[in-house]
Formats: structure tokens, C-alpha cells, sequence
């Protein structure tokens, strides 16, 4: 029974990387300079820019996606419904946990640092320097407020149109 349950988790990480590779179908490289910044996504405050540089974070699948944050900038405590990954690309990127927004017990992330977030995770975000993270995860990805009046998307403002939503410029 052992030997049989050690194959079968054997199997289920082949397939899994076998379908990972699968999504990888051309090799891209960016640098700096060539990134194209557009609007930030519509589940972000106003301010924020993004690139997609992987993927596409509103379909299932892998994608790496830069957002660019100026100084002053915040998001308030949200969620989602999948795992994250953050890389702080460049700046000072400052991580609270919980339900409150306040700056006692926040984590302070310089140019370097990484995080892993669980799904379902409250989490908060300031940035006291013009900033820029990665997020790498599984699409379609999404956050989700604790406090509904937090949601930039429920606050009159006409959403941009879907082609505005990512700065979508592949090679």
C-alpha cells in the first residue's frame, strides 16, 4: 500500500510538471528599459502601474505580472482566492497581516525579498517609496476586500475597458 501511494504522488508531480511545461511555449526575456507600463488592475487602488510579462492573470493558467506603486501608495486589507508569490523587484514594499491596515507588526520588504501567501490569507500593503513587485501565481487571479468600500471597483469608477485592464504587450 505504501510502495502504491508513493507512486501515485510520483505520478501527480510528473503530470504536474508535465503540464507546466506545457504552458511554457516560447522563450521571452524582458529588460528593464523594453517593459511597457500600463493601468494597474481594476481591483487596485488608482495609482498602481502594471505589466504582464507571463500569461494572463484573467485566465487559468501560470503568470507573472509587475505592478509599479508610487510612494504614499496603499492597498487595504484583501485577499485571494489562490496562492501569491511576491518578489520586490525595486523600493520597499511593507506587508501587514490581518484586518486592520495599521503600521504595528507589518513587515518591511526591501528590494530582494520574496513572500509566500497562502490562499485566503488577510493581508495589507503601504509603500513609502515609488516601488515595484512581481506577483507570480495561478490565474485567473483576483482580490477580494474585507471591507466592500475598499474595492476600487465599487466606488463609481467606470472600469476600464478589458484591453486597459493589463498592459498586455508580449513578444
Amino acid at each position: 500500500m505504501k510502495r502504491m501511494l508513493m507512486t501515485l504522488a510520483a505520478g501527480l508531480v510528473v503530470c504536474g510538471w508535465a503540464s507546466l511545461a506545457e504552458t511554457i511555449d516560447t522563450h521571452k526575456t524582458f529588460r528593464p528599459q523594453e517593459i511597457k507600463w500600463g493601468p494597474g488592475p481594476a481591483g487596485l487602488p488608482a495609482g498602481a502601474e502594471s505589466t504582464v510579462l507571463y500569461g494572463d492573470p484573467k485566465s487559468t493558467g501560470m503568470f507573472a505580472l509587475r505592478v509599479k506603486m508610487p510612494k504614499g501608495y496603499s492597498i487595504a486589507p484583501h485577499m485571494h482566492a489562490g496562492p501569491e508569490i511576491v518578489t520586490v523587484i525595486s523600493g520597499k514594499f511593507i506587508l501587514g497581516l490581518g484586518q486592520a491596515a495599521d503600521h504595528a507588526g507589518v513587515e518591511i520588504l526591501p528590494a530582494g525579498s520574496f513572500s509566500s501567501m497562502p490562499k485566503g490569507v488577510v493581508h495589507y500593503v503601504f509603500v513609502d517609496e515609488d516601488s515595484v513587485i512581481q506577483i507570480n501565481a495561478l490565474g485567473p487571479w483576483d482580490i477580494d476586500y474585507v471591507n466592500p468600500k475598499d474595492d476600487p471597483r465599487l466606488n463609481g469608477a467606470p472600469e476600464p475597458p478589458k484591453s486597459q485592464l493589463y498592459s498586455s504587450e508580449h513578444r
